[in-house]
């Protein structure tokens, strides 16, 4: 019991340190899973914790999304903004809805691809961080519809674990002139559309196979994936306007790496 719910905590902190940086929650969640052992029937406790890092940050965004809708009833420029939202998060439901199944049997179970694209991921980060083109766009909910709905079919490649959600919106809003922070503020409110579904998506399909019998290690995973996300997403705006992306690019190599090594060697 005591040795379960302190795997349930780190995974939490894992799920809450990872959601909103380009290195890949689920990558690292279910690399995570692999080595200690752990696994839940239906991957009820993965998706609760999900709901954690969605909760803490619809909490650090509430007012301005709130104030956007009410906006909206008035301003051409707030309907544009919640317009192009909405079109980045469409591919993704196209793509998640014809191959659920296929990402979640098969790429979900093959820890090598996982860090194979952990690397990949980190060696495009480390790249675009020094030859994105100069940035035309400085506003998150400005962006041209074009540009939104590209961004979207870029997320669309974080379906394969190891790739990152935020990391592939990120990156790809880079290479359309998107500035730095504005990139990382457009990928965490495109973010509670996309996650949000996906989670009630994932419920849905897997409603039979549910097993919510460890209560207590649900609940622990879930609190301390909550405040973590809460910390993270207030953090690393400033980080990344300050530095960059090529920490989260190195991260991503040197764990993938470890990976690698690790399953070579049998573990």
């Amino acid at each position: 019991m005591e040795n379960q719910t302190l795997i349930a905590a780190f995974l939490g902190l894992l799920e809450g340190l990872t959601e909103f940086l380009p290195v890949s929650s689920t990558g690292h969640l279910l690399l995570a899973g692999h080595f200690l052992g752990f696994e839940s029937k239906g991957k009820t406790f993965e998706v609760v914790i999900q709901l954690g890092a969605i909760l803490a940050l619809t909490s650090v965004y509430a007012t301005l999304v709130l104030r956007l809708f009410l906006r909206a009833r008035h301003e051409d420029a707030a309907r544009r903004s919640i317009v192009s939202v909405l079109l980045a998060f469409l591919p993704a439901v196209v793509v998640g809805v014809l191959a659920h199944d296929f990402i979640k049997e098969v790429l979900f179970e093959t820890p090598v691809l996982i860090a194979v694209m952990l690397i990949l991921g980190g060696v495009v980060l480390l790249v675009i961080d020094r030859i994105a083109p100069a940035p035309v766009h400085r506003d998150a909910l400005a962006l041209p519809f074009g540009k939104s709905l590209a961004i979207g079919v870029c997320q669309c490649l974080a379906m394969v674990p190891g790739v990152s959600r935020s990391g592939a919106t990120i990156v790809g809003a880079l290479l359309m002139g998107v500035e730095k922070r504005a990139a990382a503020e457009f990928s965490f409110l495109l973010s509670l559309p996309t996650m949000g579904a996906a989670v009630a998506y994932d419920l849905f399909k897997n409603r039979e196979l549910l097993d919510f019998g460890a209560v207590w290690e649900i609940a622990t995973g879930f609190a301390v994936a909550f405040v973590t996300a809460i910390l993270v997403v207030r953090w690393v705006l400033n980080f990344i306007s300050r530095r960059g992306y090529a920490l989260f690019g190195w991260w991503r190599i040197i764990v993938g790496t470890g990976v690698l090594l690790a399953l070579w060697l049998g573990f």
